[in-house]
């Protein structure tokens, strides 16, 4: 295990989920004080819609023509730059168009940061979870200090620190280990820019399935995200009125990323014992346990039986979509290994 390596793209995965987890825990909050409420849905609705545009074209674009890293930085540059005016044009029509090209620059990069990761390491099962565990790190990191310390829930703040993040990432990822197109100079066709040649994947049957499960389990996903601040928020006011329980909900949520952490670090142990498809038959049925323990928590307003839902969180996400990316790129030939990726970005964090 080379530990200078690991360490290094260990920074560039706690970067790129800190820039998540600062706004996006939150942004529904800050746009319910600033009168753009209403708003809610289309603004969370901008980062789906950016995986459905950008994945199989920088999947293209990174597996023949540009450095990895050199495209990483360039689209973090300005990424950040979108993020940090948002403030200036809360409460007018440039509010939205900023966070869309924020997004149409951040999120396809999900892919592009573990096709990165993947190129160096050599022994993915075992390496890959010790660099994508900054990840949640950084999430977490920034939920706990967003929630508890700065109790910025209903501001700009996020934004400023989210957008800043991004420009240091942006920074960052030129000097991350050189990660040439494995498809250089050879003969580009209109379906491999159009990404059909991703589509060759689906060959396989239990690839199908596995697609196919990770959309329909990413549509649950998607309204975890936006909704769960207002949710917790709400059990505050009907039931904990006065205390500190889901006072700050991006504080209680991070509390979720905490427990992915711990269950990151046990993707090794269960890859030997249970295999990929007990892992993601295991995440799916975690994705159910949650969203009934959040239902019937609605109606009874116990604190720990909610906590409960948070914190399996870790094998919700770990034991899918992280199973999922070692999955792919143990899979996929290395020509259009950035390109699945970028599908699998697509049927989850877009059409899912």
């Amino acid at each position: 295990m080379n530990v200078r390596l690991i360490a290094r793209l260990s920074v560039m995965m706690f970067v790129q989920y800190f820039i998540w987890g600062a706004w996006a825990p939150t942004l529904g909050n800050y746009m319910t004080t600033i009168d753009a409420g209403e708003w809610i849905p289309l603004a969370y609705a901008l980062g789906p819609i950016a995986c459905m545009i950008g994945p199989f074209f920088l999947g293209m674009v990174a597996d023949r023509f540009f450095d990895s890293e050199k495209l990483l930085g360039v689209l973090m540059l300005i990424a950040g730059a979108a993020m940090c005016a948002m403030p200036f044009a809360a409460g007018t029509d440039l509010f939205l168009p900023l966070l869309g090209l924020h997004a149409l620059c951040y999120f396809p990069t999900l892919g592009l940061t573990a096709s990165l990761a993947f190129h160096h390491l050599k022994n993915q099962e075992k390496e890959f979870p010790w660099v994508r565990v900054f990840g949640t790190i950084g999430w977490a990191t920034i939920g706990l200090f967003m929630g508890y310390v700065l109790q910025a829930d209903n501001t700009a703040t996020p934004l400023y620190i989210g957008g800043g993040a991004a420009l240091f990432l942006g920074l960052y990822s030129f000097t991350l280990p050189y990660t040439p197109p494995p498809s250089r100079g050879q003969t580009t066709t209109w379906k491999q820019i159009a990404g059909i040649d991703a589509f060759n994947a689906l060959k396989s049957k239990s690839f199908v399935v596995f697609l196919a499960a990770a959309m329909l389990i990413f549509i649950a996903f998607g309204t975890y995200f936006p909704y769960a601040p207002i949710y917790f928020s709400a059990i505050h006011e009907n039931f904990f009125a006065g205390g500190d329980a889901f006072a700050n909900p991006s504080g209680e949520m991070a509390w979720g990323q905490v427990s992915e952490i711990f269950f990151m670090l046990l993707i090794p142990f269960f890859f030997r014992r249970l295999g990929v498809k007990w892992m993601l038959l295991l995440g799916m049925l975690a994705w159910v346990a949650r969203f009934a323990i959040f239902a019937v928590g609605a109606s009874v307003g116990t604190y720990y039986f909610i906590l409960i839902g948070i914190l399996i969180h870790g094998i919700c996400y770990d034991f899918f979509f992280v199973t999922g990316q070692i999955y792919i790129d143990k899979k996929t030939a290395p020509e259009i290994r950035g390109q699945v990726q970028g599908l699998l970005v697509l049927l989850t964090q877009g059409i899912g």
